[in-house]
C-alpha cells in the first residue's frame, strides 16, 4: 500500500523561541525614549540653574538693602538724636541673618544644579536640592513675612498700641526696608518655582 501523502509532524515551539517572539510589553524604554527624557530633564536643570542664580541675587539684594538701612534726622535735641537703624528691631536683624543664610545656601547649591545638567538622570543631587530648597523656602518666607509686618507698622502705625508711623520722617530708611522686603518675597517666589521644578524632574521618569 503506497502512501499518497507524506506524514507531517508539527514540533511544538520551545519556551525559548516563544520568549524570543513575544512582544516586550512593559519593558525598559529604548534609547530614543531615554534620550527624550534626558533632554526634558536637562532643560529643567538649565532653567533651575537660571532661577537659582536669580534667587541668590535677590536674596543678596534683600540682605544688603536691609543691612544698610539707617538714617539720622538732621535735627536733634541736647540729649537725644533721632536715628533709625535696622538693628534697632530684632525682626529686621532676623531678616538680615535669615536672608544671608538663604543667599549662602543658594550660592553653594549652584554646583549641584550644574551636576543635574551634566547628569540629567541622577536622582541623588536632585533629591538633596528639593529638600534643602524647601528648608530655605521656609526660612525666607518667615523672615520676609515678619519684616513685612514691621514695615507695615512703620508706614501705617498702630494707634491702639501707641505705635507711631515713622515713615513720614525716616523716608530713606523706609524705602530701603520696603525694597528689601520686596526682594525677600521675590526670593520666596523663585524658591517656590525651584521646588516645583525639582518635583517635576523627579516625577518624570522613564
Amino acid at each position: 500500500m503506497e502512501k499518497s501523502e507524506s506524514a507531517k509532524i508539527d514540533i511544538a515551539e520551545t519556551g525559548r523561541e516563544r520568549k524570543g517572539k513575544a512582544p516586550l510589553l512593559g519593558g525598559r524604554s529604548g534609547p530614543a525614549e531615554r534620550a527624550k527624557a534626558g533632554g526634558y530633564k536637562r532643560g529643567i536643570a538649565i532653567f533651575d540653574l537660571i532661577l537659582r542664580v536669580s534667587a541668590a541675587a535677590a536674596a543678596l539684594g534683600a540682605t544688603v538693602s536691609m543691612g544698610t538701612a539707617e538714617q539720622t534726622l538732621p535735627f536733634f535735641t541736647q540729649f537725644f538724636q533721632f536715628q533709625a537703624s535696622y538693628d534697632d528691631l530684632p525682626t529686621f536683624s532676623f531678616f538680615v541673618i535669615g536672608m544671608a543664610i538663604v543667599c549662602a545656601y543658594l550660592a553653594l547649591s549652584i554646583p549641584f544644579s550644574i551636576v543635574c545638567i551634566a547628569r540629567p538622570h541622577a536622582v541623588a543631587p536632585r533629591l538633596l536640592l528639593i529638600i534643602f530648597d524647601t528648608l530655605a523656602l521656609t526660612l525666607a518666607t518667615s523672615a520676609s513675612a515678619a519684616a513685612a509686618a514691621m514695615v507695615y507698622l512703620a508706614h501705617q502705625g498702630n494707634p491702639n498700641a501707641n505705635w507711631l508711623a515713622i515713615c513720614q520722617q525716616f523716608t530713606d530708611f523706609c524705602q530701603k526696608t520696603s525694597g528689601s522686603v520686596i526682594a525677600g518675597f521675590t526670593t520666596v517666589a523663585l524658591l517656590i518655582f525651584l521646588v516645583v521644578l525639582s518635583a517635576m524632574a523627579l516625577r518624570k521618569r522613564y
